[in-house]
């Protein structure tokens, strides 16, 4: 009887489980989950940024290498940081989503990717605001993984988790502004470099040079467009996210 009771038990608390899982808020929280691919579009201008040297180093002159050689060097440092913004946003959304019944999600490997934490870089806009709404994030996660799927326990982590995201949202935002930023200057430098250099070569013995040169200058044209036209993509996936966090946190239940 005592086994038969015990099978009972873990029956109905599966069913209970279950049902907790298949409401419709909980469908919107793990669609919400779902969207944290759109994050991939900061990702990818985070490591454009990190590489600004290697692609612009040809175009510069002596003394400009000099001074963007040890740029580079805290770039690099940075942007290490600058990645774990999203990693962590990330990690947030899909423990709501496996909180709310999607079990497609590592989220032990996604905490290591947060470990760590960050530290303010203030001349790029990240500031000590940025770095404690990070750490509370990866509180959030971390406590994620001990509980247990129910709706609760999604109200508890959206709760607390307002601040932090929008927080975390702003510092994204900031850096994508810097980016941006930076990709203007290296517009400057390399399509000015061309420009201001391919009228001396010589059409009849400069021909092939002239040739690679406008080449090389309508590519660079066309690639400058493209990237403004990530850094607007990249920006309206951080708003829709907002959106659909906020509109999360505004259907929590009041608290008796």
């Amino acid at each position: 009887m005592k086994l038969s009771r015990l099978f009972f038990i873990l029956g109905l608390l599966a069913i209970l489980s279950g049902c907790a899982s298949s409401t419709p808020r909980m469908a919107e929280v793990r669609a919400f989950a779902a969207e944290a691919p759109k994050l991939g579009a900061y990702h990818e201008l985070t490591e454009r940024y990190r590489n600004t040297y290697q692609r612009e180093q040809p175009f510069l002159s002596p003394e400009a290498d000099a001074r963007e050689q040890q740029l580079n060097a805290r770039r690099q440092q940075a942007c290490d940081d600058f990645v774990k913004l999203q990693y962590g946003l990330q990690a947030y959304m899909h423990t709501l989503g496996k909180l709310a019944g999607d079990n497609q999600y590592d989220l032990e490997d996604q905490v290591k990717n947060v470990s760590g934490g960050i530290k303010a870089w203030p001349d790029s806009g990240l500031d000590d605001r940025h770095v404690n709404a990070f750490a509370g994030l990866t509180r959030l996660i971390s406590r994620g993984l001990t509980r247990q799927l129910q709706e609760n326990a999604v109200n508890d982590i959206l709760r607390d988790g307002q601040q932090p995201v929008q927080e975390v949202l702003d510092a994204m935002r900031t850096l994508l502004r810097l980016y941006d930023k930076t990709s203007d200057n290296e517009q400057k430098t390399v399509i000015g470099m061309l420009e201001s250099e391919i009228p001396f070569l010589d059409p009849k013995r400069d021909r092939l040079l002239l040739a690679l040169a406008r080449s090389q200058q309508q590519q660079k044209q066309a690639e400058f467009r493209l990237i403004g036209l990530r850094y607007t993509l990249a920006r309206k996936n951080l708003d829709a996210i907002e959106q659909q966090h906020r509109a999360l946190v505004a259907q929590i239940p009041a608290q008796p």
